[in-house]
């Protein structure tokens, strides 16, 4: 065989190497951004119904405190603790990267959610409140939207595992380093965070 034909050939392998290199780099780059793009997705379902639960609260604190006597105290924690999620710094368009802006929008959403257990528990004690059908549409909603942030909570946590172990695995670690894909933290500050706050709607407390 010819020096020229050696030449070729070994032309030949290295452009048909290039080529697979290439393809697999696409790929691989390709699969990170849609697995990125589907924690994006998710975190915005969450805000979404983490958005209808505080859209809620300005009528449901409304209704209750049309009741004689109800405790003031407790309409201003739940006041209080919408006002404190809003106070929370999360990045626009996409799912949180620090742990710790996770862990304190997390913390703000648990006090919210606490504040409102306690006032339907104290609303327990206004039958006449009960009795109303405002309020009873507003616990239906309420409910329903604790079981939405149950929900979504959860399918981001799943999205988040999907993203974080493809970013880990070899060889797509390269393109993941190579392209500053990083790392997405849980809902992890509870246990078992894809558990929604439980409300009693009409049990004995």
């Amino acid at each position: 065989m010819s020096a020229s034909k050696i030449l070729l050939a070994v032309l030949g392998f290295f452009v048909v190497l290039g080529l697979i290199i290439g393809l697999w780099a696409m790929g691989s780059y390709n699969g990170l951004v849609s697995r990125k793009q589907a924690t994006d997705a998710q975190w915005a379902q969450v805000q979404n119904v983490y958005q209808r639960r505080a859209d809620l609260i300005p009528n449901l604190v409304s209704t209750v405190a049309g009741a004689a006597n109800f405790e003031k105290s407790t309409l201003t924690a739940v006041t209080e603790a919408r006002a404190s999620v809003g106070k929370v710094q999360l990045p626009a368009g996409s799912a949180p990267t620090d742990p710790n802006q996770l862990a304190a929008f997390d913390r703000a959403q648990g006090q919210l959610g606490s504040a409102l257990s306690r006032l339907l528990v104290v609303s327990e004690r206004y039958p006449e409140l009960r009795a109303t059908t405002n309020f009873r549409d507003l616990q239906a909603q309420l409910e329903g939207t604790e079981n939405r942030i149950s929900v979504e909570r959860g399918r981001f946590n799943a999205a988040v595992q999907d993203y974080d172990t493809a970013i880990q695995r070899f060889p797509a670690m390269i393109i993941a380093g190579m392209f500053h894909f990083t790392a997405r933290p849980y809902f992890t500050a509870t246990p078992g965070a894809e558990t929604a706050p439980k409300v009693d709607f009409g049990g004995k407390f």
